[in-house]
C-alpha cells in the first residue's frame, strides 16, 4: 500500500474495507512528519545563520529520511498483520486451539502501531531540535511536523489498545498498555512544547 498515491490510499482508507485502517492512517502521519523535518533542514543546510548547526542537521537529515521510509513500510505491516486476525475472530468458539491462536494473532496486531508510537514519539523530538535550531522561515512547518507526530502517536495507541483489551493475557496487555501510555505521554509533551512555542513566535 506504501506505494499507492494519495488518491488510490484515501480512497482505500475511504472504502468499505479493513485495511488501509486506522493504523495505517497513524504510519502516513508519521511519514508526513518525517518528511517535513527533512524539508525543514533542506531549508535550512547551508546557510551562513545555521552554520554551527550543519553537522547536526544533515545526521538528522539522514535519520528523517529513515524514519519515513519505516512508516510507510508500517502500513503494509500493520495490514498484513490484520488479515490473518480477521481470521482469527472467525474460527468457532467450541474450537479448542480458538483461544490461543487469537492471542498469539492479536499479540502480532499490536506490534505494528507500538513500533508507529515509538518512531512518532522520535519525529516529535526532532520537531523540538528543528523548532530550534531550523531556518525561523520554516518554523510553522516544524509545528506542523510536531503536530502530525502527536496524531501519529495518539492514533498508534488507539490501534495497540484495540487489541490488548481482548487479550486473555492480562499480564501482557498490562504491560503493553503501560508502554504506549508512556511514550504517549512522551510524544504528546514534546508535541505540544513545540506547538507552544511555534504559536507563540507567529503571534
Amino acid at each position: 500500500m506504501k506505494n499507492l498515491t494519495a488518491e488510490e490510499f484515501t480512497a482505500a482508507l475511504a472504502a468499505k474495507e479493513p485495511v488501509p485502517g486506522g493504523g495505517g492512517a497513524a504510519a502516513l502521519c508519521g511519514a508526513l512528519s518525517a518528511a517535513l523535518g527533512s524539508m525543514v533542514i533542506n531549508y535550512t543546510l547551508g546557510k551562513k545563520k545555521y552554520a554551527e548547526y550543519e553537522a547536526e542537521l544533515s545526521a538528522l537529515l539522514d535519520e528523517c529520511g529513515s524514519l519515513r521510509i519505516r512508516f510507510l513500510e508500517l502500513i503494509d505491516e500493520d495490514a498484513e498483520a490484520f488479515e490473518p486476525l480477521s481470521r482469527a475472530y472467525g474460527i468457532p468458539k467450541d474450537d479448542p486451539e480458538r483461544e490461543e491462536k487469537l492471542e498469539l494473532c492479536l499479540n502480532n496486531a499490536a506490534r505494528a502501531p507500538l513500533e508507529m508510537a515509538r518512531l512518532a514519539a522520535r519525529t516529535a523530538e526532532i520537531s523540538a531540535l528543528l523548532c530550534e535550531k531550523g531556518s525561523t522561515l520554516m518554523i510553522s512547518d516544524a509545528g506542523c511536523a510536531a503536530a502530525l507526530a502527536k496524531a501519529a502517536a495518539e492514533c498508534a495507541a488507539l490501534n495497540v489498545k484495540v487489541n490488548t483489551r481482548l487479550m486473555k493475557n492480562r499480564e501482557t496487555a498490562v504491560a503493553l498498555n503501560a508502554e504506549i501510555e508512556s511514550i504517549l505521554e512522551k510524544a504528546s509533551a514534546e508535541a505540544e512544547s513545540v506547538l507552544l512555542s511555534v504559536s507563540e513566535r507567529l503571534g
